[in-house]
């Protein structure tokens, strides 16, 4: 529970959420500019009476949660809803998620988020996950498609206990290849942090493009010591005390995919999974196989994934 309400996982999302909403439209009314959205969501689970319960929700559009049935088996699991259908510069989404000592639960997407072109600045997305002891938390949002044009910074931090788990997972799509968009210019940022036992563990971060304004990216995107050319990419971390006995399933499940996928362990107690794909379809492929094999080898979970990942 502790875990589950930590500083990290909350971070006055109300207070913060509320203040930024009222500035956002007082400017809009004020200055004729575009009104901006600025929400999120807490969402936390304790272990009481043997099982798995919300201990704690909070939510602000254009942020919804929603709770759908899980088969016989399954921890509970949430979705999580942008209920504009995607985010342009300016946007704001803040996510605390957590579970308490001995909880479970997984926590998707309910579709793919799509980042427009921006208008100006870039939209941004901070998501804090936290775990408390013997806690096994799986992030699995589906993946982020980039419009050209597109400006998004984004922030994921993790706090575990020592004893505690984390799956998670997230996929970039560069442009709709199949709707014949191509990327031209970007504004990427998107980093990791991951904190075991209160210390950084292990820390990632990919820039690409502009900072606030969108730049030029086809020679990164095409350059093969970078992208080569790949329509999609994706990152799975797996971290836990048993993040090494995870090593050999991962590069078994990845192995199909050849030289566009790797798996690293990079520190004790985490394991990373890099993939690149021809477009977002096949990246869903590869890491729905990974992510879904190591649930079922390190949690004894059915080897599947959310059903709103085939919806």
């Amino acid at each position: 529970m502790d875990a589950a309400r930590s500083e990290s996982g909350r971070r006055a999302l109300a207070i913060e959420v509320n203040e930024e909403v009222a500035a956002a439209r007082g400017k809009a009314v004020g200055a004729g500019r575009p009104q901006r959205s600025t929400g999120g969501c807490v969402l936390a689970y304790a272990r009481r009476d043997g099982r798995t319960r919300l201990a704690d929700l909070g939510q602000h559009p254009p942020c919804r949660v929603l709770f759908p049935h899980v088969p016989a088996g399954e921890p509970p699991l949430a979705a999580l809803v942008t209920t504009t259908g995607g985010l342009t510069g300016g946007d704001r989404l803040d996510l605390a998620i957590g579970v308490g000592e001995g909880a479970a639960a997984t926590v998707t997407g309910q579709a793919a988020e799509k980042i427009y072109r921006s208008a100006g600045g870039a939209a941004r997305i901070d998501v804090g996950l936290s775990a408390g002891p013997g806690g096994w938390l799986e992030w699995l949002p589906q993946e982020t498609i980039l419009f050209d044009g597109a400006a998004l910074h984004r922030a994921t931090g993790a706090d575990l206990d020592p004893t505690a788990r984390l799956l998670a997972c997230e996929i970039v799509v560069f442009g709709r290849r199949a709707s014949g968009e191509e990327i031209g210019r970007l504004a990427l940022a998107d980093t990791w942090r991951l904190r075991i036992g209160g210390r950084l563990a292990w820390a990632d971060g990919l820039a690409l493009g502009g900072v606030e304004e969108p730049a030029p990216v086809v020679a990164g995107l095409a350059d093969p010591l970078a992208f080569a050319g790949a329509g999609a990419c994706a990152t799975v971390v797996y971290a836990g005390p048993d993040a090494e006995a995870a090593l050999p399933t991962a590069r078994a499940l990845l192995a199909s995919a050849g030289p566009a996928a790797g798996v690293t362990r990079p520190v004790p107690g985490v394991l990373v999974a890099r993939v690149l794909a021809p477009d977002g379809a096949t990246a869903r492929r590869r890491v729905a196989r990974l992510a879904a094999g190591l649930r079922a080898a390190m949690a004894g979970l059915p080897a599947r994934m959310p059903g709103l990942w085939f919806v």
